[in-house]
């Protein structure tokens, strides 16, 4: 087959789950046999446009291309480039003509992408994983109006709020205008059974949505301690510093280790990107605060985790918002290391409390910090937890479930009756 994969970036410049993920598909797919272009959509923040054309190269590699998309409407995912965005990837999907386009992300692109896809191709099969909740929360994904409050979308009426300047009918216009578009989709993927529900309860059909969990490169695990009875004291996070990721709750609770004289190590790997300038003077603030207990060691590349994960014991996971399916957490259970998270979302399907993992509450850093010291004085419970890790599925198999199921829907254009 002749695969096309869309991602809203790319690990090279910006190294979210969702970009590694799709990509590593895009690879895993050649290795399979098949043929395979990765596009990913970028704009200003990383490149500035090449006139007279809307691709860039990202590497040497012929299979990996970038679109350029600055002109995006954010709130209503659209894309209001008409005039090159329209005309280039017109060009692209005539000249490659895939089998079967993976949709990771319709960021940049625009929620229109499926509808021209389907205009341009109408043969084609469009499969798109849902990797997180941007097509119902106008407030940038997260399902969260702020870390104490979940978004009104999950509750009675279904309708985001968070947004001051958007009327209601400004948001049941949007709420609208993306479900047109995401209907040109054949077959929509969730990495968990729990962002599925999310999108089952706003309204995509429940028969065109399916499961398939994110995999992870097979490397070899590595070495931890848990068959030596020493305290595990080292905790570890992984993961961009942003606001949702909890790392001020994280901090916060370190704060109150130290005060209560617990022995114990955080290592933070991570970068913060594109954040506020409040928001970096506040997690600076606590970082001064709690060395050197805290060791902050910046940002990192996926294939760096083994050798840091190394040192580590304990993976915290103390995101405040409603997380699908992040890699630290199957990155942690590659190694055999246990995940102290927050109990909420995909994160609590991945991690089970009391078995191979521990639960917080969501935004409370008396609870983590509960949790870290009983984690840290019970060699037993790591021992118990450690054993029971679930190592998650490799990118191989995952690639061929998703091929199986690219088979299924190309042979039903084939033969509509099958």
């Amino acid at each position: 087959m002749k695969i096309l994969v869309f991602a809203h970036n790319h690990p090279e410049l910006h190294p979210g789950g969702t970009e590694t993920v799709a990509l590593e598909l895009s690879k895993a797919y050649r290795e399979a046999g098949h043929e395979a272009l990765f596009v990913g959509a970028t704009n200003q923040l990383h490149r500035e446009p090449h006139p007279g054309t809307s691709f860039q190269a990202i590497s040497d590699s012929g299979d990996e291309l970038l679109m350029w998309a600055g002109h995006f409407d954010r709130f209503n995912m659209s894309q209001v480039d008409l005039r090159a965005f329209v005309p280039d990837m017109t060009a692209l999907l005539e000249s490659y003509r895939p089998d079967v386009i993976h949709i990771h992300h319709l960021l940049l692109f625009g929620v229109e992408l499926p509808v021209l896809i389907r205009r341009v191709l109408p043969d084609v099969r469009i499969v798109m994983t849902l990797h997180d909740y941007y097509a119902i929360c106008a407030n940038d994904g997260v399902l969260m109006q702020s870390p104490d409050e979940p978004c009104a979308a999950l509750g009675p009426g279904g309708l985001c709020k968070c947004l001051e300047a958007a009327k209601p009918n400004d948001m049941r216009l949007r709420e609208r205008f993306i479900k047109t578009h995401l209907g040109a989709v054949d077959q929509f993927v969730a990495p968990s059974a729990f962002l599925r529900d999310v999108y089952v309860r706003w309204g995509l059909p429940a028969d065109k949505i399916g499961i398939i969990r994110n995999g992870r490169p097979d490397v070899e695990p590595v070495p931890g301690r848990a068959s030596s009875d020493v305290p595990k004291r080292v905790f570890g996070f992984f993961g961009n510093l942003t606001p949702w990721k909890g790392i001020e709750v994280l901090l916060q609770a370190a704060q109150v280790l130290i005060e209560r004289e617990v022995e114990f190590e955080l290592r933070v790997h991570g970068g913060a990107p594109f954040q506020s300038t409040e928001f970096i003077e506040r997690i600076e603030t606590l970082f001064k605060a709690t060395a050197p207990h805290v060791v902050r060691l910046g940002p990192y590349k996926s294939h760096d985790v083994p050798d840091l994960i190394g040192p580590v014991d304990w993976v915290v996971v103390p995101s405040v918002w409603w997380e699908n399916a992040p890699l630290v957490i199957a990155e942690a259970q590659q190694h055999e290391r246990p995940v102290i998270v927050t109990g909420v979302g995909g994160m609590a399907e991945a991690v089970r409390d009391g078995t191979d993992g521990l639960h917080i509450r969501r935004n409370d850093p008396i609870s983590l910090a509960a949790v870290m010291k009983a984690a840290a004085d019970d060699p037993g419970l790591y021992r118990n937890l450690a054993e029971n890790t679930r190592r998650p599925p490799d990118v191989a198999t995952v690639a061929k479930q998703y091929l199986e199921l690219f088979i299924d829907q190309h042979r039903r254009v084939s033969d509509p009756a099958a």
